[in-house]
């Protein structure tokens, strides 16, 4: 199942060139960092979840919904955005919808009900869309081709990146001033992403990267491809299935852990910070090595990466260990574990499926894989707060949602796909 590495087409390479590599890297740094920023606000609520739940005296079945509202906003969001950002190019939308954004984060802090709160939770998901998207075509336009697997595992970190930060910040704001100011603040330190984005997005390297290429009496213009034609590519639908095996269990680390933590081992929200930061912290580690790993395969070898992608899996599949080992400590680190393999899934099949699309369609299908994600965090999230509802137990949600990760990497590595017009690769 080796495959021969894919050159850069012939059409991307006479329309678009890749940045030097300082400007590439800073530029992959940039895009990193604006997933921290999103996902440090998105998160806030996960990790101070057991104070917010107290404070508007919600259950466990609507403490779900309101993850799987922001959840639904972003599917819907994110291959709108996606072709929205081919378009107008990155640079501007991502400024946009960090402005935005950040006043949505804001208002969580005003919430007087569940109502209020499930409002601003699908406002602040149609407003955070345009993050993943973006992020994957910066990392696809600015960095070449052997270096997009490392490029995407550095992408990946920022998302545990926000939420490590905010494990620990929103806990310990909550600690002493309340869930409501660590709302607050939270959502207004993001605006310091801003300048820094504009400052490595100044030169003309980094606007002929990000910004769409324009046409050109002698330039081939490639027709764009609508959200239909990019999720009809067998290389999308095949990281979808992935997404969608493994994405639930991620949602679960990261959106009930502290509730987990509160309600199983009785950790307090004084505490909290102590234990929440671990799985983040593996996760980086798991998205950075497998993807440095994967890049520098590239360069030897130019095979596909199929025994590392299945290591990842069953790295991936571990958590159910947690439930014979008593106590926080073992908990997050199974959690951290599984979270690592999750990442270097992630790591390896985007920077597969972004070298079979055309670049000109590489937010739309950032955007079709992140709605996956969306998707999956929605059901999955309304069954775990039924469940834990129901039965008063994380149990049954930990096996079952362990039990499907397998299943999806075995999918991926047993589809072969065939050479495309953008590509001298055959699996």
């Amino acid at each position: 199942m080796t495959t021969a590495l894919a050159s850069e087409s012939t059409t991307e390479s006479t329309t678009r060139a890749v940045p030097s590599s300082r400007v590439g890297w800073a530029l992959a740094v940039g895009a990193t960092l604006t997933m921290s920023v999103s996902y440090f606000d998105r998160h806030t609520m996960a990790a101070i979840g057991p104070s917010v739940r107290a404070g508007l005296d919600i259950s466990h079945h609507q403490y779900g919904r309101l993850v799987s509202a922001f959840s639904i906003a972003y599917l819907i969001g994110s291959p709108l955005a996606g072709t929205l950002i081919d378009r107008l190019g990155v640079r501007r939308v991502l400024v946009a919808a960090v402005v935005v954004w950040t006043a949505v984060a804001a208002v969580h802090s005003l919430a007087a009900s569940f109502w209020m709160l499930l409002v601003m939770r699908i406002a602040l998901g149609i407003a955070e869309s345009p993050t993943f998207p973006g992020a994957a075509a910066t990392i696809t336009r600015a960095l070449p081709l052997t270096s997009r697997a490392r490029g995407f595992g550095l992408l990946f970190t920022g998302s545990s990146i926000g939420a490590l930060v905010a494990s620990i910040a929103a806990t310990k704001l909550d600690a002493r001033y309340g869930w409501r100011i660590a709302f607050l603040v939270t959502a207004v330190a993001g605006l310091a992403w801003i300048p820094m984005w504009l400052f490595v997005t100044r030169s003309r390297e980094a606007r002929t990267a990000l910004d769409p290429s324009p046409a050109t009496a002698t330039a081939v213009v490639q027709p764009r491809a609508s959200i239909l034609e990019t999720l009809a590519r067998p290389a999308v639908l095949r990281a979808v299935i992935v997404v969608l095996a493994t994405a639930p269990l991620a949602s679960f680390i990261l959106n009930w852990s502290s509730n987990y933590l509160f309600d199983v081992e009785g950790v307090g929200m004084d505490r909290m910070g102590r234990y929440l930061w671990v799985a983040p912290v593996l996760y980086d580690i798991g998205s950075v090595g497998v993807g440095h790993l994967a890049s520098v395969r590239a360069k030897r070898t130019g095979s596909r990466p199929i025994a590392l992608f299945v290591l990842c899996g069953v790295a991936a599949s571990v958590l159910p260990l947690c439930l014979f080992v008593h106590g926080p400590w073992p908990m997050m680190i199974f959690a951290g574990v599984t979270l690592a393999g999750i990442a270097g899934l992630f790591a390896l099949f985007t920077a597969d499926m972004l070298q079979r699309v055309p670049t000109n369609a590489a937010s739309t299908a950032g955007g079709i894989t992140a709605a996956a994600q969306s998707l999956a965090y929605v059901v999955s999230n309304e069954l775990v707060g039924r469940s834990v509802d129901r039965t008063h137990s994380y149990v049954g949600s930990i096996f079952a949602l362990s039990v499907i990760v397998l299943p999806g990497v075995v999918a991926w590595v047993l589809w072969r796909l065939p050479s495309t017009g953008l590509s001298t690769r055959s699996t």
